[in-house]
């Protein structure tokens, strides 16, 4: 019976030095003070500077180094940074060696437009985003009626380019006509692709790349003025 109690009067004394440990562990990592920032972008390409995004995070503060741990409010930087309308997503933590790091997802340019002198891209989810200064992304240019074309439309014609490893290097512009209608533009050929409206969009493609497979084969693909991909059942194409 003394052996039982003694064991339970261990176990809680465990438990104490454990939670002890725990709390005095936990309030000496929150009054760390954060010695420096570190930025990461899950992207190869930067369409923002770092010198950028630290601004972003010190914004709220007047330096984000030398202030305790806990006086950080992780989701207002998170904000801050999102604001940049390079930005899609931050994620600012703070980890146990007192460093502040920001996991930056920048936005995703599946077009450029181009409406005289205004400039802007066009991102995976159908937002405007602005042009850089560090980098540019190779993407179909788009110009014409855009107003023309439902915005949902285009832009499952435009992520359907963008995540084809071939179209995404073959498309290289492409025009909206009054109507609706579109012509694209091939890199290292200079006929015109008449589309036709967004609908039908991957047979048209599957269409244009089984052609082009075969065409690219004989030098007459050199002569052609158009190919037309308006018809789902064949290519039509006219000579110069």
């Amino acid at each position: 019976m003394k052996k039982l109690k003694w064991n339970n009067i261990r176990l809680v004394i465990m438990i104490l030095v454990v939670v002890f440990l725990y709390s005095f562990s936990a309030g000496r990592n929150e009054a760390r003070w954060i010695k420096a920032a570190e930025v990461e972008f899950v992207q190869e390409e930067s369409f923002i500077t770092l010198d950028k995004v630290n601004k972003l995070l010190i914004q709220s503060y007047d330096t984000i180094t030398d202030i305790r741990k806990d006086k950080l409010d992780l989701n207002k930087l998170e904000k801050s940074v999102e604001s940049n309308p390079m930005i899609e997503k931050a994620e600012v933590y703070a980890t146990v060696d007192g460093k502040i790091k920001a996991v930056i997802t920048q936005k995703t340019p599946v077009a450029r437009v181009y409406e005289g002198a205004k400039s802007y891209y066009i991102d995976r989810n159908g937002d405007r985003m602005p042009l850089s200064e560090s980098y540019t992304a190779r993407v179909p240019l788009l110009t014409g009626s855009l107003s023309e074309i439902k915005k949902e439309k285009l832009q499952e014609l435009l992520l359907y380019i963008y995540n084809n490893r071939f179209l995404s290097k073959n498309i290289i512009g492409i025009a909206v006509k009054p109507g609706g209608s579109l012509v694209m533009k091939s890199r290292g050929y200079g006929y015109d692709i008449q589309f036709g409206r967004p609908l039908n969009v991957e047979r048209k493609f599957k269409n244009y790349m089984a052609f082009l497979q075969d065409a690219a084969k004989d030098s007459v693909i050199e002569n052609y003025k158009t190919v037309n991909l308006k018809f789902t059942q064949q290519v039509v194409c006219t000579k110069k």
